[in-house]
């Protein structure tokens, strides 16, 4: 056997609670490929930009667009190669969030998996947490 080192002491703390950490948004293979190809012929566009507005029946609904820069207060997510930054409105409400791209015969979109959302609208558009 090899000597040891360096050594490591173990403490208890008392009343403190460590909460796991969560990525502020994570994007599917689908996403990243889809966002790729949106800013792949705008390269004044540094990537797009998630925000969160009052709508619907449910209370809030996401928004998504070009951005040709980062805000001081918005969060970079940078993943594969693309950017998407988060207002800063829209940040708690994504904590810990999915977005994913599905198409279908009849629609093509942006999904957001969130694991926080309370109550949504019958459609899907709107949502409250």
């Amino acid at each position: 056997m090899s000597a040891s080192l360096m050594r490591a002491t173990v403490r208890a703390v008392n009343k403190r609670k460590i909460l796991p950490t969560r990525a502020a948004l994570t994007l599917t293979p689908a996403a990243v490929s889809k966002i790729r190809l949106l800013l792949q012929d705008k390269p004044e566009y540094i990537g797009l930009k998630v925000g969160v507005r009052t709508r619907g029946c449910n209370g809030l609904t996401y928004t998504l667009e070009y951005t040709k820069e980062k805000e001081k207060s918005d969060e970079e997510v940078l993943q594969d190669g693309v950017t998407v930054f988060i207002e800063k409105k829209a940040q708690l409400t994504l904590l810990g969030t999915e977005m994913d791209f599905v198409e279908s015969k009849l629609s093509s979109e942006f999904i957001f998996n969130n694991p926080n959302i309370k109550g949504m609208c019958g459609c899907g558009e709107s949502f409250n947490i």
